[in-house]
């Protein structure tokens, strides 16, 4: 059991300050927001109106990612830091595209939590539990999703749109090696990460808007990598094809084609955990 320095008390509930997971459900079209978090969402667009796009194609790159998962096999998915609920969630692509799929929704906000098991209420192959990424060891050993997810069988370990608003790299690199540890051989990783490439001055205002408005703890303080930091959190990993991209260029589906693929500041890839021989 952590010793109290590294506890870390669950986020409070205040609809007068800003928060992220509702701030994307509102980039998303949404209805779990506040005025409070549409004010920061429409500031932070001022600067970067890309945002609201980025946060649909976040979207597609999650079902794309899933449909490829089921397509290889993968019967079992761990959402991490899952975010609010909203269309097209891991288990409705999941369970759409391969029947029998369990999957395990974690997040560290207790309301976030309640509105997935409310969402879940009457399917008993997707759960959520509350945890901690920064802690992501004792999430993967929590009891609760051990008894969902059988350990002996890879699983796909999901990080999307969640590792940027962890500004220390060296955190975010100790939870990628944590978990690639505790999963089995044959696991896959798959992170989508908004970052500074395109606009560099933009983004920097952006992580400004969440760093002095949002109700992100310090450790916590929104930053913008650009896609090269992003890359070294694949390590240990075999890169799955096209590797690490632009979110619309992760296998893009024919109708995405025909339709041009839009410049977004995100980015996103897929990797395997091979067997140590």
């Amino acid at each position: 059991m952590p010793d109290a320095a590294k506890r870390h008390d669950p986020p409070r509930f205040d609809p007068t300050v800003p928060n992220v997971a509702r701030m994307y459900d509102y980039y998303l079209g949404g209805k779990n927001n506040f005025a409070a978090d549409r004010e920061a969402a429409e500031q932070a667009l001022t600067f970067a109106p890309e945002l609201r796009e980025g946060a649909h194609e976040a979207r597609k790159f999650l079902s794309r990612v899933v449909f490829f998962l089921a397509d290889e096999g993968i019967r079992q998915f761990i959402d991490l830091g899952c975010g609010l609920p909203t269309q097209g969630n891991v288990h409705e692509v999941a369970q759409g595209r391969a029947p029998g799929s369990r999957v395990v929704y974690v997040d560290n906000d207790p309301v976030v939590v309640a509105h997935a098991r409310a969402l879940l209420e009457n399917n008993p192959l997707a759960v959520a539990i509350h945890g901690d990424l920064r802690q992501v060891g004792d999430v993967l050993a929590d009891p609760a999703l051990r008894r969902h997810l059988d350990f002996t069988q890879p699983v796909a370990v999901l990080l999307f749109s969640v590792l940027h608003v962890i500004a220390d790299d060296e955190v975010c690199q100790r939870i990628m090696d944590e978990a690639r540890e505790s999963v089995p051989d044959g696991s896959y990783f798959a992170i989508s990460h908004f970052v500074s490439d395109l606009n560099p001055d933009a983004y920097a205002k952006v992580a400004g808007v969440y760093r002095d408005k949002v109700d992100i703890p310090a450790h916590r303080r929104t930053t913008m990598r650009s896609s090269a930091e992003v890359i070294p959190f694949f390590a240990g990993l075999e890169m799955v094809e096209p590797g690490l991209v632009y979110l619309p260029r992760w296998r893009p589906d024919a109708a995405d084609l025909d339709r041009g693929l839009p410049e977004v500041s995100a980015v996103g890839g897929v990797g395997r955990k091979l067997s140590v021989s």
